[in-house]
C-alpha cells in the first residue's frame, strides 16, 4: 500500500488548514485503518461493514456502500462501533481529543466508503488493491475541501 500511502499524503499536504487533525491527515487515517488486515485494523472495507452489522447498524454501513443515500452515523454509535482503542489511536495520530475524532470521523467516513465503492459494491481486492487509483484520487479529493 505503499503508493497509496504516497498519494494520500500528497492531498493531506493540499489541505489549507494544515496542522494536526486536518482532513487530509484524518482521510490518510481512514484509509490506513481500512487498508489493514489486522494490528488495529478493520480489515478493510469488507471489515468495517462487518463490524457495523455486529454492532446492529448494518443499514447504515450498506447505504455507504450502495448507491442511494448514505445515512449518518453519530459520533457515539461510530464509538461503540469501532471501540475505545481504535478511537484513541486515530486521535492520537491525528494529535486531538478522542471526541473530535469521532465528530470528524461520524462525518467523512460514510464519504470515503461512498466513494471507494462507486458501483456499490466492495471492490474486489478491497482498499488495499485498487486498480483504478485515478478513480479514488478524483473521487476523495473532492472530499478535503467539504465538512
Amino acid at each position: 500500500m505503499g503508493l497509496l500511502d504516497n498519494v494520500i499524503g500528497a492531498l493531506g499536504s493540499q489541505n489549507p488548514g494544515g496542522g494536526g487533525g486536518g482532513q487530509g491527515d484524518l482521510l490518510g487515517a481512514i484509509i490506513g485503518l481500512l487498508g489493514q488486515q489486522g494490528g488495529g485494523g478493520l480489515g478493510g472495507l469488507g471489515g468495517l461493514v462487518q463490524k457495523f452489522e455486529q454492532a446492529g447498524l448494518g443499514d447504515v454501513a450498506k447505504s455507504w456502500v450502495g448507491t442511494g443515500a448514505n445515512q449518518p452515523v453519530s459520533p457515539d454509535q461510530l464509538g461503540g462501533v469501532l471501540g475505545n482503542d481504535t478511537i484513541a489511536s486515530l486521535a492520537k495520530q491525528l494529535g486531538i481529543d478522542p471526541k473530535d475524532a469521532l465528530g470528524q470521523l461520524s462525518q467523512m467516513l460514510p464519504q470515503v466508503v461512498d466513494k471507494l465503492t462507486p458501483q456499490g459494491q466492495i471492490p474486489q481486492g478491497d482498499v488495499g488493491g485498487l486498480g483504478d487509483l485515478g478513480g479514488l484520487l478524483g473521487g476523495l479529493g473532492g472530499l478535503l475541501g467539504k465538512r
